[in-house]
């Protein structure tokens, strides 16, 4: 049987867990989970919560439970997921045959809306895989290829090994920033929920972004992603800089330490920043002056991130209390 590995922050791998760190481990369900920090199943246990809330509150005064197993299935479906065969055309005409249904457009209405939460819990899925896949490329793949002995001390290397080391740690911060329009689409939608289905209505979200969070009423939540601070700051920094204005290296690298003969580190850097913001000297941006490991706090800026994003789930919940 081969011997189980576990993923290092400092990108080698071992035979046995770490006592004094983070690390990583795979889980039989086909993904690498970090050993603390994980709460993948509360937020999922408060996401359903969301869920339940909606419903009630949605389909208040409605006989749901009579009415739902005489739904047609196109409204669960169609324009939602990829198990809906209908376009838009046959959406629109199924609507039409179907006007006289009860309730139905408040069971399209829920639906809608327990999408956008149902899209909250896949993009937390997302920022998990990404996270184990970064370190599992940082930590069994070659960076140099082909391989071959190497001088001691530190070097840098560039390679298709280390484009998808960044490519992997690049969309990690695009879809820390998904979450947090994801987050606001879900607020704004809570706080305004229709009641009123005389007619098809329109998610109240609909062009809401977390730019717009000034909007909401838990802007500004101590512990929530609406509380200003530089976590929340420095991920919507390192999004646009790579959605807009480039790579987060000329060139990007990847570096290993080698001491006789072997690499006892490996590491990627981040660009120096204060208050969650580039350093920045006129149209320069990229300095490297502090050396910023972030393979060694990445999982503790995920873990604060997801902390926040489960007591903003949490206080929403409150407005149905």
């Amino acid at each position: 049987m081969m011997t189980p590995l576990y993923l290092n922050l400092n990108g080698i791998p071992a035979a046995a867990p770490p006592a004094d760190q983070v690390y990583f481990y795979f889980d039989p369900q086909g993904v690498w989970r970090r050993s603390k920090g994980d709460r993948s199943g509360e937020f999922d246990i408060l996401c359903v919560r969301l869920h339940n809330a909606l419903r009630n509150r949605i389909m208040k005064g409605i006989p749901y439970g009579d009415v739902i197993q005489a739904l047609p299935q196109f409204v669960q479906t169609d324009g939602l997921n990829s198990e809906g065969a209908a376009g838009v055309t046959q959406f629109d005409q199924l609507l039409a045959s179907y006007k006289e249904f009860p309730h139905i457009n408040a069971f399209l209405y829920l639906y809608d809306c327990q999408k956008l939460v149902a899209s909250l819990q896949e993009c937390n899925k997302e920022v998990d895989q990404l996270l184990g896949e970064f370190f599992k490329v940082l930590n069994t793949e070659p960076l140099f290829f082909p391989p071959m002995p190497q001088p001691d001390g530190i070097r840098y290397n560039t390679s298709p090994t280390v484009t998808k080391l960044f490519a992997h740690l690049s969309f990690i911060f695009v879809r820390l920033h998904s979450l947090l329009d994801y987050s606001a689409k879900v607020a704004a939608e809570v706080e305004k929920l229709r009641s009123e289905f005389s007619k098809y209505p329109r998610l109240a979200s609909i062009n809401t972004l977390f730019g717009d969070r000034k909007k909401l009423t838990i802007n500004g939540e101590k512990g929530t992603v609406f509380e200003p601070c530089d976590l929340i700051t420095t991920v919507e920094t390192l999004r646009n800089h790579v959605i807009h204005d480039g790579l987060l290296d000329d060139m990007p690298k990847a570096y290993e330490h080698i001491e006789g003969g072997s690499a006892i580190e490996r590491f990627v850097l981040l660009p120096d920043m204060t208050d969650g913001r580039f350093d920045r000297f006129n149209n320069r941006n990229l300095f490297f002056g502090r050396e910023d490991k972030i393979n060694l706090r990445l999982p503790h800026l995920i873990d604060e991130f997801q902390s926040r994003l489960e007591r903003t789930i949490s206080a929403l919940l409150a407005n149905f209390d």
